[in-house]
């Protein structure tokens, strides 16, 4: 089971029934359907996949997403996919959608340093890496933010939405994010995590 993880502002949770309506506004919004594979048609979609995710176990591999709260009042202002590589359990896919209302508040960049100390510092993963549409300028910028650097765009490597799309790569090994968080905290060495 996913363990709750609170940051400055936020409360990163397993989903609930109750976030189905909130979910269901933002992820059916044209701003975000327009880079999301997942097109939730109504509130039952919706509550259906809470549901699944309730029964499915953390950290093991496919997909598991988990709700982004304000501390503040609670409300639901995201989600965030985590993807543990079926190839290799070591390897580690991420993806947040954030509600339109609530983006250019820098709720993104927090959970998802967040969700990055969780992977290499707790579940010590080798590697995590996203995968963004070049066009989604704000979610390549939010990519660069976080540490995870560019290894390569793929031109037309995804059928996606009746069209071939592009598709950018940004990754981090475990070894730069012990040296990002070693600068930070002006360590001498970091923390190492053995297989």
């Amino acid at each position: 089971m996913f363990q709750e993880i609170l940051t400055d502002r936020l409360r990163l949770r397993c989903l609930l029934p109750d976030d189905a309506e909130a979910m269901f506004a933002y992820r059916s919004h044209p701003q975000v359907t327009r880079y999301q594979s997942w097109e939730p048609q109504s509130l039952h979609e919706v509550a259906s996949f809470i549901k699944d995710m309730s029964t499915a176990e953390f950290n093991t591999t496919g997909w598991y997403q988990i709700g982004i709260t304000l501390q503040a009042g609670g409300s639901l202002i995201g989600d965030c996919g985590i993807h543990i590589l079926e190839t290799d359990p070591r390897i580690a896919e991420i993806g947040i959608t954030i509600a339109p209302s609530s983006q250019s508040n820098g709720y993104a960049t927090e959970a998802l340093k967040a969700v990055l100390s969780l992977l290499f510092g707790t579940l010590c993963k080798h590697r995590v890496f996203a995968s963004v549409d070049p066009s989604n300028l704000p979610s390549s910028t939010l990519m660069e933010r976080i540490g995870l650097r560019k290894e390569g765009q793929f031109i037309q490597s995804l059928w996606f939405k009746d069209r071939w799309a592009d598709d950018v790569v940004f990754a981090m090994l475990a070894s730069e994010w012990n040296c990002t968080v070693e600068h930070k905290l002006g360590m001498d060495s970091a923390f190492t995590c053995r297989p």
